[in-house]
């Protein structure tokens, strides 16, 4: 498992990167560096999970007919990452135990 892109966000002080298998088309794991935290405390280091999905307002509009709480509806993200300028469309709901769940259109 190794680096497999990086995302850099100045503006927000964060920087994703991707873990995966080079050359898999299995799942990677995103993880978050926020430039100003100096510390986490028990429940601070885990924030959600991300699943990409092929149609983003359809997948919404499914779950909150089965009683999903829809966060943050279907939309660009508020930045773009410094590498490709391209603000991905996402969306968040919530578990039925309060966690929540990012959802990237694919």
């Amino acid at each position: 498992m190794g680096e497999l892109r990086r995302e850099t966000f100045p503006e927000g002080r964060f920087t994703l990167v991707f873990m995966g298998y080079e050359g898999s088309a299995g799942s990677q794991v995103e993880l978050t560096y926020n430039w100003d935290q100096q510390t986490y405390s028990h429940g601070t280091g885990y924030g959600h999970i991300a699943l990409e999905v092929a149609d983003i307002d359809k997948s919404c509009a499914h779950m909150a007919s089965k009683g999903a709480k829809i966060l943050r509806p279907p939309g660009p993200m508020k930045l773009a990452p410094t590498e490709t300028g391209v603000r991905e469309i996402v969306a968040f709901i919530q578990d039925p135990d309060g966690y929540r769940i990012e959802l990237i259109q694919a």
